[in-house]
C-alpha cells in the first residue's frame, strides 16, 4: 500500500457527469463494491448506464449514478492508505461528503438521491428551464445582468463558484436572453448539461418529494469536518 498524504476532498454536483465515469473504479473491490450497491439501489447497471447517452441525460439517471461514482472514487482512495483532514460537496456532491463523512449510509444517500433525482427530472419537465456558467463574472456582476433580462421570467444565480465565475438558472427563454447580452459584452456563457433550472424557483415542486423521504433518515455525527 502506498503512503498517501491527508487530502481534503471536493465532490462534484451534477453537470460534471461524462461518458464512462464509473469505469475507472471497477477493477478496484473498493469501488466495484459501491458500484454494485448502487446498481442494486438503483434497479439499473450504473456502469452500463454511464455508457449510454440518453441515460447520461437524464436528471433521474445521473444523480445517483454520480453519487456512486463519487463514492466509489472515494473508498478507492481510502483503501489504498489515503487519510482526510475534510470533505465538501458542491450540489448533488454534498451528498457524497456526507456518506464519506459517515454521516448517512450509502444506501440511505441513494434512496434519498433517486427520489430528488426523479422528482427534479419531473420539475424540470413541468417547468423547463436551463443553466449557464458565466465566465470572468463575481455574482453581484451576474445578478445585476439577470436583472436586465429577466422581464416576467424566473432567472437568478444559482452558484457563486468563485469571484469570477457564476452560474444563473432560470427559464430557456431568459437564459438564452442572458447569453445573448452576456455575448454582447463580450462575457463568456457555457450552457451546462443540466435538464432543469436547478436552484432556482422553478425547482420548487421538487422539495416537498425530498423533504419526505429526508424524514425517514437518522443522520450521525461525521468523522471529519464537513465544509
Amino acid at each position: 500500500m502506498v503512503h498517501l498524504p491527508a487530502v481534503a476532498v471536493l465532490f462534484p454536483g451534477q453537470g460534471s457527469q461524462y461518458p464512462e465515469m464509473a469505469d475507472p473504479w471497477t477493477g478496484h473491490p473498493a469501488g466495484k463494491a459501491i458500484l454494485d450497491e448502487a446498481s442494486t439501489s438503483m434497479g439499473r447497471d450504473v456502469v452500463a448506464g454511464c455508457h449510454d447517452p440518453s441515460a447520461l441525460a437524464t436528471t433521474e439517471f445521473v444523480q445517483p449514478a454520480l453519487l456512486a461514482c463519487d463514492v466509489a472514487a472515494f473508498r478507492v482512495l481510502e483503501a489504498e492508505g489515503a487519510s482526510f483532514v475534510g470533505v465538501a460537496g458542491h450540489s448533488l456532491g454534498e451528498f457524497a461528503a456526507l456518506v464519506a463523512a459517515d454521516v448517512v449510509p450509502l444506501g440511505d444517500a441513494l434512496d434519498l438521491v433517486v427520489v430528488r433525482g426523479a422528482a427534479m427530472q419531473r420539475a424540470g419537465e413541468e417547468r423547463p428551464g436551463t443553466m449557464t456558467a458565466l465566465l470572468g463574472v463575481g455574482a453581484e456582476d451576474a445578478a445585476a445582468l439577470c436583472d436586465e433580462v429577466r422581464d416576467d421570467d424566473v432567472l437568478v444565480v444559482a452558484n457563486e463558484n468563485s469571484s469570477a465565475q457564476s452560474v444563473i438558472s432560470g427559464s430557456v427563454s431568459a437564459i438564452e436572453r442572458a447569453e445573448e447580452l452576456a455575448k454582447e459584452r463580450k462575457v463568456r456563457a457555457i450552457r451546462l448539461p443540466v435538464a432543469g433550472a436547478f436552484h432556482s424557483p422553478l425547482l420548487e415542486p421538487a422539495r416537498v418529494a425530498i423533504d419526505e423521504r429526508i424524514e425517514g433518515i437518522t443522520f450521525s455525527a461525521p468523522r471529519f469536518p464537513i465544509a
